[in-house]
């Protein structure tokens, strides 16, 4: 079969013809329909984040159609329309059995740790595919597979409580998704802060306040957009060391500011003014949970949560073109998201 892998880190990713994966009893081989691409992953190409094995194909976005199922498997059938999360996990260790399954202690991420769905097909535990409803297009599920689950589980770390305020920071894939779910969960406002004109305008179509922090600084400006109070949570999704600290700067009294961006920067916190003096909360937000996945596709399916403008370009499992995509998202200029379409 045909797959886009890392061969080596710091070099453009391949397209190679590889072998068909195996199939385990518990397992189910999936026909790739749609593979997004990540920020992540141009973190993966340029080194900054290690991937493990090489050559690995990557993808962590990923929705298809299931080929076979190993002989242990009840949960899906042949011809069934799946999404995968991305998170293979053991279920037994102490931290599945807490519902952590990311931090499993023999846990591995798809296109990151082991085979990801750049490829025309993909092998994941059963408890991996979760059925697609068939309202959901293949590419806005595999964008739901990273994105929207990850602004998901960034707000549910924030304790959002409805008629609250929220700035998300970064207005891409992940931003747009966090909008549009800030709102379903009840923010009466929510601030989107980018540098990007139109998706700026974008956030605006999907009822954010946009913020534009070329014009100044983006905590300040919201700070004077909320009678100096600043917001109950913010939600930063960039990973830049300027843009987590305005983060954590532009939430109020008893505010939680959530960091999912990654990012190899250090956060440098006036403690005082920063954090304590407001009793501040900093979050960690790592990933998502399975079990947040049912809801999330019902907010898709019922059109709460739409992708139809998230998703702005689809291209073929061609390794030059995704490169270049890679490139756009190292230098911020990649349109919101980008999906290969097996």
């Amino acid at each position: 079969m045909k797959a886009i892998q890392l061969v080596e880190a710091k070099q453009p990713v391949e397209l190679r013809e590889i072998p068909t994966p195996d199939l385990g009893p518990g397992d189910v081989l999936v026909r790739v329909k749609a593979a997004g691409i990540c920020h992540s992953d141009a973190h993966y190409r340029s080194g900054r984040s290690r991937v493990d094995p090489l050559p690995l194909t990557l993808g962590h976005e990923v929705a298809g159609v299931v080929e076979k199922i190993g002989r242990d498997v009840i949960t899906v059938a042949d011809g069934d329309r799946v999404c995968l999360h991305y998170l293979t996990s053991c279920g037994q260790c102490s931290q599945c059995e807490r519902g952590n399954e990311q931090f499993c202690s023999t846990g591995l991420m798809l296109g990151h740790f082991r085979r990801g769905g750049w490829a025309e097909f993909i092998v994941v535990p059963a408890r991996n595919a979760v059925r697609l409803p068939d309202g959901i297009s293949f590419e806005h599920g595999a964008v739901m597979m990273c994105s929207s689950s990850t602004a998901l589980h960034a707000l549910g770390k924030g304790r959002l409580a409805k008629g609250e305020t929220v700035a998300v920071f970064g207005a891409g894939g992940l931003g747009m998704s966090a909008i549009q779910l800030a709102r379903a969960l009840g923010a009466s406002t929510v601030f989107a802060v980018d540098v990007s004109e139109s998706k700026l305008a974008l956030a605006k179509e999907y009822g954010a306040v946009a913020v534009d922090a070329r014009s100044g600084d983006a905590a300040e400006i919201i700070r004077e957009m909320t009678d100096g109070n600043g917001v109950d949570v913010a939600v930063e999704l960039i990973g830049l060391g300027v843009t987590m600290r305005q983060a954590l700067q532009s939430v109020a009294v008893h505010g939680r500011a959530v960091i999912a961006g990654l990012s190899s920067e250090s956060l440098e916190i006036d403690t005082y003014r920063e954090l304590l003096g407001r009793e501040a909360e900093l979050i960690g937000a790592n990933d998502h949970l399975l079990s947040e996945l049912p809801f999330l596709l019902q907010l898709a399916a019922d059109g709460t949560l739409d992708l139809s403008r998230v998703v702005q370009r689809t291209v073929p499992l061609d390794a030059s073109i995704v490169n270049e995509v890679l490139d756009d998202l190292d230098a911020f200029r990649a349109p919101v998201r980008t999906v290969i379409v097996v």
